[in-house]
């Protein structure tokens, strides 16, 4: 029943791309002494989410009624970095920066979730 609210989309794709975040940023410590490795990183989950001036963009039934952007998927870039005389661009500490903010992220997602839900079944227990 509540698959089909954005809210609840939204709130999911957040949560999986605090997901991959972690785990390319888990990635990078695994790879912190490699030599020639290079950082890898998602964008901004805000980045991401498709905007105008501040507003969602307006839904279309058909592809020719209005412009709009391609919809992308989070996409992985290599992290411009300076990097170790062996080649290697991990920066510990930033990578514990990312690790951090993943886990607000994911824990925001989790929150916005738990709040529409309890709104959801509040609606629906006074029917």
């Amino acid at each position: 029943m509540f698959q089909n609210l954005d809210l609840f989309k939204t709130a999911m794709s957040m949560a999986r791309h605090a997901g991959l975040k972690q785990a390319l940023t888990s990635q990078n410590v695994a790879n912190a002494d490699t030599p020639g490795y290079e950082a890898r990183a998602v964008k901004d989950f805000s980045d991401l989410v498709p905007e105008t001036r501040g507003r969602f963009d307006l839904r279309r039934t058909r592809v020719d009624h209005l412009p709009m952007r391609d919809s992308v998927g989070p996409s992985i870039m290599d992290r411009l970095a300076p990097s170790d005389p062996n080649g290697n661009s991990v920066v510990l500490e930033t990578e514990i920066l990312n690790s951090v903010d993943a886990k607000r992220q994911h824990d925001r997602a989790l929150a916005v979730y738990r709040a529409s839900l309890g709104i959801l079944r509040s609606a629906l227990s006074k029917q």
